[in-house]
């Protein structure tokens, strides 16, 4: 990266950081792009942020947030837990970003261009990297030398938390893996629970709710059979892009697919503003508006609408409905979908059936031809458990795996105890990663107990380690 790059980089990160939810100072690191070859030295420059507000010295706690595959700024607003609880242990924080993602971009605009630059983007290259920023810190920061250090994740963040523990364990004491779905890989979880999870936590809501949805798959079919059909849906709906092909259709659909999922995900018992602006309890407000399964296609399309922009226009701010955007767009979406052409294939079945989606199976030859057409890679389906474990983690220690189950990114979490020192915590009225938020008044029991439970696990990590390193210095 050359000095002009560095400057627009930096004005960047200054604009990300006038509207933080708290305190942080931005600073960046000298990464290796290949941490395990000797062949190439192209380096990047890697964001992380701090906030030691509570931090002390004297080889205080650090807590790391292991960034997952968005702009850092999303996860550090929306992981108060770490701030909660910082000042009682009087921890450092770091919050980590992954390489590829927000402004950590090796190659800069070149970076998905080609399979040369991305291949890059996996998630070994990512732990060396937190391994190698710790190293760094623990040499440059004064008084965290003997440092303890306790990871953090939620999602794929979870999943590198643990995983963190399971490949550096001489570096990280402990993980808190929250809605860590590192089993949801093929021939391990079954491919049908996670669409089961999404339409239970709408049918909780009424079962009229789930009959309009499953519904609206043909409904869509048949009014967008014709160009006046699809001229009529992207004027009721205000398409910010009107529907003029199948694949717009299909684009439309597969975005309902998201909107439904990530409800699901963000079903939270305050309003909250993680993936979108949206209300308590969000799927209850949208299943308020569906309520009559049996009218005919376009009238179901209409009151369909009308919970949708619960979604996408809460705030009522929005001017038109962006089909072609799936969420907050902080999340990189092109990241994330090279990831999951290459080491994170995670395999979906839908049946509508038992769940309220349109039918689908799992294709992994058309995958494949597709992953290849548009990345230039192949991927390879059992490569994560091959390098992490899979089922196969009892050799593992000190790591909280925590799910809600309202999630349903629990259907391919850890939801037993592996030993006595890799444990489950079951939050039964938790959505995705409650328990990373920060405490709210109307936070269910549930919860509260979850993270009093993770508090003890970092208390008897950090005080083991402390043990180990006072006997040495003896």
């Amino acid at each position: 990266m050359d000095l002009q790059d560095f400057v627009k980089l930096f004005i960047l990160v200054n604009l990300l950081t006038v509207c933080k939810a708290y305190n942080y100072t931005t600073y960046f690191y000298q990464q290796k792009v290949d941490h395990f070859g000797f062949t190439m030295e192209d380096t990047f420059i890697q964001r992380y942020l701090v906030n030691d507000e509570s931090w002390e010295g004297n080889n205080g706690p650090i807590f790391l947030y292991a960034g997952n595959e968005g702009d850092i700024t999303l996860f550090i607003d929306n992981t108060g837990f770490m701030f909660d609880i910082a000042p009682e242990f009087k921890a450092l924080i770091i919050f980590a970003e992954h390489r590829y993602y927000g402004v950590s971009l090796p190659y800069g605009s070149k970076s998905f261009s080609e399979p040369k630059y991305s291949g890059y983007l996996t998630s070994e290259q990512a732990l060396a990297d937190y391994a190698e920023l710790i190293a760094y810190l623990k040499d440059n920061i004064p008084g965290a030398e003997l440092s303890p250090v306790i990871v953090f994740g939620g999602s794929y963040g979870g999943m590198l938390a643990a995983w963190f523990r399971m490949k550096y364990p001489h570096i990280v004491q402990g993980a808190i893996a929250a809605s860590a779905p590192i089993l949801q890989f093929t021939d391990i979880t079954p491919y049908e629970d996670f669409a089961k999870v999404v339409t239970a936590d709408f049918a909780k809501e009424s079962a009229e709710c789930v009959e309009v949805i499953r519904k609206s798959w043909s409904a869509i079919n048949e009014v967008t059979a014709d160009d006046a059909g699809k001229t009529w849906l992207s004027d009721t709906w205000n398409l910010c892009d009107p529907l003029v092909s199948e694949g717009n259709v299909t684009d439309l659909k597969y975005y309902l697919m998201n909107v439904w999922t990530n409800l699901a995900m963000v079903d939270y018992p305050y309003p909250a503003d993680f993936l979108a602006p949206l209300p308590a309890y969000p799927i209850k407000v949208v299943c308020s508006h569906l309520t009559d399964s049996r009218k005919d296609p376009k009238p179901l399309l209409e009151e369909l609408f009308d919970g949708l922009t619960v979604y996408f226009n809460f705030t009522g701010k929005t001017e038109c409905l962006n089909y072609k955007q799936q969420a907050d767009e902080r999340l990189n979406d092109q990241g994330w979908d090279f990831q999951a052409c290459t080491e994170m294939v995670m395999p979906f079945t839908y049946d509508g059936v038992n769940d309220f989606f349109e039918p689908s199976t799992w294709d992994l030859e058309a995958y494949s031809e597709q992953c290849k057409a548009k990345w230039g890679v192949t991927p390879r389906p059992r490569m994560a458990q091959l390098i992490y474990g899979g089922m196969e983690i009892e050799a593992s220690s000190n790591i909280v795996f925590s799910n809600g189950l309202l999630d349903p990114w629990s259907s391919g979490g850890v939801m037993w105890n592996v030993s006595e020192t890799v444990v489950s915590v079951i939050i039964p009225e938790g959505a995705h990663h409650l328990d990373l938020r920060s405490s709210h008044p109307d936070d269910p029991q549930s919860v509260i107990d979850a993270r009093l439970e993770e508090k003890h696990h970092i208390k008897k990590w950090i005080d083991s380690y402390m043990e180990l390193v006072s006997e040495d210095m003896i």
